[in-house]
């Protein structure tokens, strides 16, 4: 294994178990993707807690790893040839993780192409714009007179969950009876949505009800109960 601390994030955030794969993070919606994936596939990990009240994010040490100052972002040491890998951007993670793992990434195919256009969708539509309603509806831009900016993102968003609610008619997940790292990048923002924002009410979620079913059995799982704590404040 190759000496983690030749890694500059380490003075800030040093590794107590550097065996471990390295996570670099905060509870947010795409914090916690990571976080869940990890619990899911049970693979040893160490947490460091990235606080934007801190302004971590912006710290050379951070952007020493990501140039783009966005949680998450890992430091696996056994990475591919036995080299330790820094990668950061929370679908890439996903997909590296799941390819690793062996887990949650069908092998066929078809379906597994299939699945990354679903992690796709959520990275380009499903955060941009609820992250969007978010602030408009949430945090200073609920402060602003002129609403139209705020009900863009509104009817974007019950366009998307519209999307959803088709997609899983009939089928227990997003790619059917399989669990998967689609499901893991969508539901999180789905939950932040009618939870943190508090937007439910305002997108019409009542009108969603296989969305508000999926949510509920993604909810449930233990892994995920787990990794939406991580890392710790």
């Amino acid at each position: 294994m190759s000496d983690l601390a030749a890694f500059p994030i380490t003075e800030k955030w040093p590794a107590q178990h550097p065996e471990r794969l390295q996570l670099y993070s905060l509870a947010t919606p795409n914090g916690v993707k990571v976080s869940i994936l990890l619990e899911e596939i049970g693979l040893p990990y160490e947490a460091h807690l990235v606080s934007f009240e801190r302004n971590d994010q912006f710290s050379p040490a951070f952007l020493s790893l990501n140039p783009n100052n966005k949680i998450p972002a890992i430091l696996d040491p056994h990475g591919p040839g036995g080299q330790p890998l820094a990668l950061f951007e929370s679908g890439a993670i996903l997909l590296y993780l799941a390819e690793k793992s062996g887990q949650l990434l069908p092998s066929d195919p078809t379906q597994r192409y299939e699945t990354l256009q679903w992690l796709m969708f959520q990275m380009g539509g499903v955060g941009p714009m609820f992250g969007q309603l978010g602030f408009f509806h949430k945090f200073a831009g609920k402060d602003y007179e002129d609403k139209r900016p705020r009900d863009r993102y509104v009817a974007e968003s019950k366009r998307l969950l519209g999307v959803l609610e088709q997609r899983l008619r009939g089928r227990s997940w997003i790619m059917g009876e399989q669990y998967t790292i689609a499901d893991i990048a969508i539901f999180p923002w789905v939950r932040n949505l009618v939870g943190y924002y508090g937007a439910g009410e305002l997108v019409g979620f009542a009108d969603f009800p296989n969305v508000q079913r999926v949510l509920d059995a993604f909810l449930a799982r233990p892994a995920v109960q787990r990794g939406l704590s991580v890392p710790a404040a």
